[in-house]
């Protein structure tokens, strides 16, 4: 079979490598150069240098090119989602969405947007504690593939299985979403107390306060608790809070040493999720009458509405609580 990926980034590469490990890939991307380089010289010069690509992977610039593919890994940034999704024709074949993050306005999750736009595709979710350059690599990562429907969902995994990419099923799609979403934003705090300098004790309570915020706006939302201390949840917290691997947590590494948010975005070659979603998520918290501190703080900075010092202090400030 073939298998379709939506995005040249480098997420959607690293999963255009794993899938061709048993099956034809075809990968869409806007960008000539990354069409051209996996093309003529099988390597993303763009998103994913230095890394050789499977010869089962071939790229295009047409996006209806997609359409014939048993399923879809679909990989654009989360703000693009529905426009992108909105270019093809009316899909009845498995989209399993790869993007993290709420869109902006609705403050809807992915998957329902995705529903709207292809009511009759069945609908997964893939999240969890990864980096692209390790799964290009072929090294060992395991995740949560989260659909509504088992069995749909299990045939999924096994199409994409291999043994260095573990999927772990679920039904909780929204626990699988809503983790993904919030430990962006939570990365970009960790990494401004990074940038600052404020140490390890400082990063670990951060962690930890930061999961205690996404657990309560999950379990708000119709998330299960065992999603969220799961791969898509805690696992990817972890990961992305801890390394400048990450995007979002080298955004904050920025801001955390004085540089303005809005100069760290324009330098970018490829998204920070959390930066657009930080937004879009303090709301939504609001909505649903969930206390999110760090994301506010988020939010604060991003916004250039204080200094750094300003709102760790405000954060530290904060009354005496029961842990909870």
């Amino acid at each position: 079979m073939t298998i379709g990926v939506i995005g040249g980034g480098a997420w959607g590469t690293a999963l255009a490598q794993v899938a061709a490990e048993g099956d034809d890939v075809l990968l869409w991307a806007r960008e000539p150069d990354v069409v051209d380089g996996i093309n003529r010289a099988r390597e993303n010069i763009v998103f994913l240098p230095g890394v050789p690509l499977s010869p089962a992977i071939r790229a295009t610039p047409a996006l209806s090119d997609l359409a014939g593919c048993a399923m879809l890994l679909v990989v654009p940034p989360a703000q693009y989602l529905r426009t992108v999704l909105g270019e093809l024709p009316q899909m009845d074949r498995p989209l399993i969405l790869c993007s993290k993050g709420l869109e902006a306005g609705t403050r809807k999750l992915m998957s329902d947007v995705a529903a709207e736009v292809h009511p009759r595709a069945p609908i997964a979710v893939l999240s969890g504690p990864t980096f692209a350059h390790e799964v290009a690599a072929r090294l060992p990562a395991a995740v949560t593939l989260a659909c509504c429907d088992e069995a749909i969902g299990r045939a999924l995994a096994e199409q994409i299985a291999q043994p260095f990419f573990r999927p772990y099923l679920s039904t909780d799609v929204i626990g699988a979403e809503i983790g993904g979403a919030v430990k962006n934003v939570l990365a970009i705090a960790c990494g401004i107390v990074d940038g600052r300098g404020l140490g390890q004790n400082a990063r670990a309570a951060l962690i930890s306060r930061g999961f205690a915020e996404m657990t309560r706006f999950g379990l708000a939302k119709g998330a299960r608790a065992e999603t969220l201390a799961g791969l898509s949840g805690l696992g990817d917290l972890v990961l992305t809070c801890s390394s400048v691997s990450s995007r979002n947590f080298s955004l904050g590494v920025g801001i955390g040493q004085g540089r303005a948010a809005a100069e760290l975005l324009a330098d970018r070659k490829s998204v920070a999720e959390g930066a657009f979603t930080a937004p879009v998520l303090q709301q939504a918290a609001r909505d649903v009458g969930v206390d999110m501190p760090v994301v506010d703080a988020v939010c604060a900075l991003l916004g250039g509405e204080a200094a750094v010092d300003e709102v760790i202090g405000g954060l530290l400030a904060r009354p005496i609580r029961t842990e909870a």
